[in-house]
């Protein structure tokens, strides 16, 4: 996908620094890691937002004439339902409520997720997905590099890293150490976090090692990962802002200590995405998942419609616009006949729209600025607009013109009709009609859109 001569100039923001900064490599590859999910659970929507994210970045990255090398982790031990290091660990926790093994969860939920990455068109085939519980080997070695280092020092319940050795700690931001404040009166310090905690009792997933049998910490299991598939330091790490407070800076702490140099060059997060129950999340059970949204590229174009350092509220209402604008385009691009050529003023705006910290709103806005230019031959759009799409990843190229049936376009006339004349039963009545043989009516300013269900 090297799309130039030289590589392009992109400005990322930089959580570390608060601004935005000219990415520079490292080296000939870009080093890129995406804290990846706890595979006990669905993925909610939320969650989701993270690789959307991540997938736009890497594009933007490729489309810019760098090469990626990339690392998504599966979390599938270790992650205990508080931050804090306290309560049980979330994998272990719900084999035992479903009475099943481990592996039939964390096996299962992977799958899902992979699923999930698939319909939103996430680029997955260059990506390396490792699992926490195949580098235990790794997480012990890293471990004992900080103890040897005088980094640690072991309680009743397992072996803590000892965060008022490491004078930049908090340098992401966002830790006081108040909202931390637990049982555990053997910490040393409010911040100070688990890298191996010991088994009280016989688990599912336990491991020997030099302090006794446990588990690791799970922030200790990224910087592990990271390191031994990417190197001892790398340019990109992302991430939602909800990781920013504890598990990067624990994860920039531990990394830096070990090594001795830094860890990230450029740190980067997206916002929440909220509900009417405010941020969505697992632990409030206000979730949603991906199959609530049909097709599920239309979750895909509705969080590019907002910059990723913005909070976005979710709402039926907003997402089926968001489906009904999707279509629209679709529909649009497949009466644009093929072997045009991609307009240079146009794509010269999207570069640097998409160059300036990822900004797709405004990417977006582009295309339909281009569809609406009569100077352009819409041969050209069409060439134009499947050249944007290698960045905003909406599958645009497999757009096929649905075949919409006598009946269905004879259906739809009746309730144009009906709405017009306000008789809004009739008009619901022949909506559930069409449903019934797999079409769906969307209503528009430019009136009735029909979809393949």
């Amino acid at each position: 996908m090297r799309l130039f001569s030289r590589k392009q100039d992109i400005f990322l923001y930089n959580t570390k620094s608060r601004e935005k900064e000219l990415f520079k490599p490292l080296g000939k590859r870009v080093k890129m890691y995406s804290c990846g999910p706890t595979v006990y659970n669905y993925a909610h929507l939320g969650n989701l937002r993270s690789y959307v994210f991540a997938d736009t970045l890497k594009r933007t990255l490729l489309y810019g004439g760098y090469k990626v090398d990339h690392v998504i982790n599966i979390t599938d031990v270790g992650h205990l339902v508080s931050d804090g290091d306290t309560g049980e660990d979330k994998v272990e926790r719900e084999a035992r409520q479903k009475k099943k093994s481990a592996k039939e969860i964390t096996d299962f939920y992977t799958k899902a997720f992979f699923l999930d990455l698939e319909k939103l068109n996430i680029k997955t085939d260059d990506v390396t997905f490792p699992r926490a519980t195949e580098y235990i080997k790794e997480q012990i070695n890293l471990i004992r590099k900080l103890e040897e280092k005088g980094y640690t020092y072991k309680t009743s319940d397992g072996i803590y890293f000892d965060t008022s050795k490491f004078p930049k700690y908090g340098v992401l931001g966002g830790s006081t150490g108040e909202s931390r404040i637990e049982e555990n009166t053997e910490k040393k310090n409010p911040e100070d976090f688990a890298l191996w905690k010991f088994s009280k009792e016989n688990r599912l997933q336990e491991w020997d090692s030099p302090w006794g049998i446990g588990f690791p910490g799970w922030h200790i299991e990224c910087s592990a990962m990271s390191m031994s598939l990417l190197g001892e330091s790398i340019d990109i790490h992302t991430g939602g802002v909800d990781h920013i407070t504890v598990h990067h800076n624990n994860e920039t702490a531990q990394s830096e200590c070990s090594t001795g140099k830094p860890f990230v060059n450029i740190w980067m997060h997206n916002e929440f995405l909220n509900t009417e129950g405010g941020k969505m999340a697992k632990s409030k059970e206000n979730f949603l998942r991906l199959s609530y949204i049909s097709p599920p590229l239309a979750f895909r174009y509705f969080l590019l419609q907002a910059h990723y350092r913005s909070q976005l509220d979710f709402s039926e209402s907003v997402i089926e616009a968001s489906e009904t604008a999707l279509s629209r385009l679709r529909n649009i691009i497949s009466e644009y006949k093929d072997n045009g050529k991609v307009n240079k003023g146009y794509k010269g705006e999207f570069t640097k729209a998409i160059s300036d910290d990822l900004n797709t709103p405004k990417a977006l806005s582009l295309i339909w600025d281009l569809i609406k230019d009569e100077t352009v031959e819409d041969e050209d759009k069409k060439a134009t607009i499947l050249d944007f799409d290698k960045v905003l990843g909406l599958r645009l190229d497999k757009v096929e013109k649905v075949e919409v049936p006598e009946e269905v376009l004879k259906l739809v006339k009746e309730r144009e009709k009906a709405r017009e004349e306000s008789n809004w039963q009739e008009a619901d009545r022949i909506r559930d009609e069409v449903a019934k043989v797999k079409f769906k009516i969307k209503d528009t300013d430019d009136g009735s859109v029909i979809e393949k269900l």
